[in-house]
């Protein structure tokens, strides 16, 4: 699977709806009124890939399998999320098992769909969620802070490196700053991620717009764009509408001609697909044969004993070498016999860094 993504925002922003559209599913009940959806739904889609359909045409694939992208529908947060206010403390729970969080803002005027707070300031809003969601985590550092101070005056090693993570963080926190704002290095990241924090989570924002601004946007998506920039954050325009009508178009012919009639060249998951591949640095290898051509997902920076893992841990373990092609070569030589013939087929080991596009083929022992 790709990654998990909690769609977060106040309540009546588009939330339940984006999430349908994405998911092609009414498994999340749209409905005018706050915390409609009290449970967390999961809805889990195929990733856009046009490389797939080229490999499988090339190996003469009898199936196409795409790595998956889970959306989690968290319920809306208001002003005392982090006091319990709104059921906010399980919503605040569901946040922090996902990986990346979408946090979808009101980006139009309807005057049909009301807002908690009255009129449409996306920044503002914006402001209000990120603020309940540092709250929490300055909640629940504190109090893990001081445990951990004591159990460090014993001479825990590990205790003492989580510290050097929690002290720094806490001091952003009571500054008003989320715990992504703090710089570590890889290992200090990976100990932070074990911690736990809302707001140690990168954040996308998609702007939710109206149908006529789905291209181009329009100033309220403009200043999200400049408050995510401030913020290190990323930021996408979408069209929750325009989504759950393409979601209801079968044909993909049918779907590109609507998409081209608004002057769109592709579908909002898309954009939010690549937008989140990219904040969580994430990259696609696969593997090809005639049985299958199958799309998989690693974080950059993985070797390729774990891409191997990402397919069966015995992979893993009993990793020895991986044949490797690069999707470039694969297409200009046209099947794996002719890279073989072009002396294009690498053999890497395990220190390996994998590349976004390539092809594996593992050799382990069991």
């Amino acid at each position: 699977m790709g990654f998990n993504c909690g769609i977060v925002g106040l309540p009546n922003v588009g939330k339940s709806t984006l999430f349908n559209a994405l998911t092609e599913t009414a498994a999340a009940e749209a409905a005018n009124y706050p915390f409609c959806t009290i449970e967390p739904n999961v809805g889990r889609v195929a990733v856009p890939d046009p490389r797939l359909d080229v490999l499988a045409r090339l190996a003469q694939s009898e199936k196409i399998i795409a790595t998956q992208l889970e959306f989690v529908d968290i319920a809306g947060l208001v002003r005392g999320a982090s006091r319990g206010e709104g059921l906010g403390n399980k919503f605040l729970a569901h946040i922090r098992e996902v990986d990346a969080i979408a946090h979808v803002l009101r980006c139009f005027e309807d005057g049909n769909v009301t807002h908690v707070d009255g009129s449409i300031d996306p920044v503002r809003d914006a402001e209000t969620v990120e603020t309940e969601l540092m709250l929490a985590d300055l909640d629940s550092l504190e109090r893990r802070v001081t445990a951990a101070q004591k159990k460090a005056k014993s001479g825990d090693a590990e205790t003492r490196a989580q510290l050097a993570i929690m002290e720094p963080v806490l001091d952003a926190l009571r500054d008003g700053k989320p715990a992504r704002s703090v710089a570590f290095d890889p290992e200090q990241q990976r100990i932070l991620r074990t911690l736990g924090l809302i707001t140690s989570k990168p954040v996308l924002y998609v702007c939710n717009v109206e149908e006529s601004a789905a291209g181009t946007g329009n100033p309220f998506s403009a200043a999200v764009a400049e408050f995510a920039r401030a913020q290190s954050a990323a930021s996408v325009v979408i069209s929750a509408a325009i989504e759950a009508e393409v979601s209801q178009l079968g044909d993909e012919a049918e779907k590109r001609e609507f998409l081209a009639s608004l002057g769109l060249a592709e579908t909002g998951l898309t954009r939010v697909i690549r937008a989140g591949y990219d904040l969580l640095g994430l990259l696609t290898f696969f593997t090809v044969g005639p049985k299958e051509t199958h799309a998989w997902t690693v974080r950059r920076g993985a070797k390729a004993p774990q891409a191997a893992g990402v397919i069966h841990t015995d992979f893993e373990k009993g990793f020895i070498r991986a044949e490797t092609i690069a999707y470039d070569d694969y297409v200009t030589a046209g099947s794996e016999a002719a890279v073989r013939e072009m002396g294009r087929m690498r053999l890497e080991g395990s220190d390996y860094l994998v590349q976004d596009g390539d092809i594996f083929h593992f050799r382990f022992k069991a």
